[in-house]
């Protein structure tokens, strides 16, 4: 019986190719599996020219089996998608680094803002910034259209990933547990320095496990994922280790923080709008319209105020991680072929574009830092009122979880 052809590759592995590389043509009548795979046009294209170039061309030893096989049942994808990605990361990069950089620089070098509260803002801009430092590894390999930068490159890429998305995780949550004290115990609930310092080494302390112990392959590994031009935790290996390691890091990394920043930030909404009520209520007894003293009809309310920047931050923290959470718990416990390479990319980006937004709105909504921007950059024509006018306020800015840091 004669066998059907099999397409070829360029170079030496095509052999091996062959095995690693299940090709549509030897699969025929098998539940159609192969369409799974390959969609539209762009198939038809390539298997009518006889030959497809797969994720994974070209690799060999450690490279190649550092792959999970998953990605390589799927077709390389055009020039065009690399460009596109790398081109986004750029802007991204830059986005990320001047403005993180800017608050490390600012909050680092001015006495004024050097707080304890603004010691949790200073850690969040440090892995915000680490975040994107990695960023040229995933450049460099978008510009070569693959794994270029090979398994060294990409364990450094998933160990910065790792550190900076559970160390910002819980950041944010003790952010949001530095807001909680303070507002709803203005009298004696504002944190020391010194347990601020302890609150930032817990941060580091409890993101090192879950990023070395994928690193030295004790429990999980880092991989390529996607179009192999990032690397993240093995969420694919269908073994109960990796099934246990995704469950875990997921509760510790993603719903354990969240969980806090909700009830921290559940807590704020709920003091003050109760605070508010309060005063209206003493308002009406007192037969005036208000007790505010700055109260005018072109501010804000603090209740509003409170609520869009607690609706924020939580909203940054869903709209970056959950993705990433969700395509991890896919790829252990539900239908893998639901992850294209092209559909795993879209969550890394969300967690890159987050880096970029976070200085915006923990640091640079703050009115003494943009005062200091204002003096020692002049050029940027930043209109901030200065400390006679800002102090009259800043108990109300005290009270906005993101952008009180003073």
């Amino acid at each position: 019986m004669e066998k059907p052809a099999v397409s070829q590759r360029n170079g030496p592995r095509s052999t091996l190719l062959r095995t690693a590389h299940p090709q549509p043509e030897i699969i025929p009548n098998m539940n159609n599996q192969s369409e799974n795979y390959y969609h539209g046009a762009q198939f038809e294209a390539l298997k009518s020219a006889g030959a497809i170039e797969m994720l994974g061309d070209g690799l060999t030893g450690d490279d190649l089996a550092a792959i999970p096989e998953h990605w390589l049942s799927y077709p390389a994808p055009p020039a065009s998608a690399h460009t596109a990605l790398a081109l986004l990361y750029i802007f991204f990069t830059f986005a990320a680094l001047v403005g993180n950089g800017m608050v490390i620089f600012i909050f680092s070098t001015t006495k004024s803002l050097r707080t304890s509260s603004n010691f949790l803002i200073l850690n969040l801009a440090i892995l915000d910034f680490i975040m994107m430092a990695k960023a040229p590894i995933f450049i460099y390999n978008s510009a070569m259209r693959g794994f270029a930068v090979g398994t060294v490159g990409c364990q450094i890429f998933a160990l910065m990933g790792a550190y900076s998305g559970i160390g910002a995780g819980m950041t944010n949550a003790c952010i949001a547990y530095d807001r909680h004290s303070t507002i709803t115990r203005p009298l004696d609930g504002r944190l020391s320095k010194g347990k601020v310092l302890l609150m930032v080494a817990f941060v580091w302390i409890y993101s090192t496990p879950w990023a070395l112990l994928p690193l030295l392959k004790i429990w999980g590994r880092y991989v390529p994922e996607g179009y192999l031009t990032s690397c993240s935790f093995d969420y694919l290996t269908n073994t109960f280790d990796t099934k246990l390691f995704v469950a875990c890091i997921f509760t510790c990394s993603y719903v354990f923080p969240m969980s806090l920043i909700i009830y921290f930030y559940s807590g704020i909404v709920k003091q003050v709008f109760a605070h508010e009520a309060a005063l209206r209520e003493q308002a009406k007894k007192m037969n005036v319209e208000s007790l505010r003293a700055n109260q005018g009809g072109a501010s804000e309310s603090a209740e509003i105020r409170i609520a869009k920047a607690a609706l924020t931050v939580c909203f940054l923290f869903v709209a970056s991680w959950t993705p990433y959470g969700v395509m991890a718990l896919i790829g252990a416990f539900g239908n893998q072929q639901l992850l294209t390479p092209g559909v795993t990319m879209i969550p890394a980006v969300a967690c890159k574009a987050v880096a970029c937004i976070d200085p915006w709105v923990y640091a640079i909504s703050h009115p003494k830092y943009r005062q200091e921007l204002q003096r020692r950059m002049p050029w940027l024509q930043i209109d901030e009122p200065d400390d006679t006018v800002s102090t009259a306020t800043s108990n109300t800015t005290n009270s906005a979880p993101p952008a009180a840091t003073a």
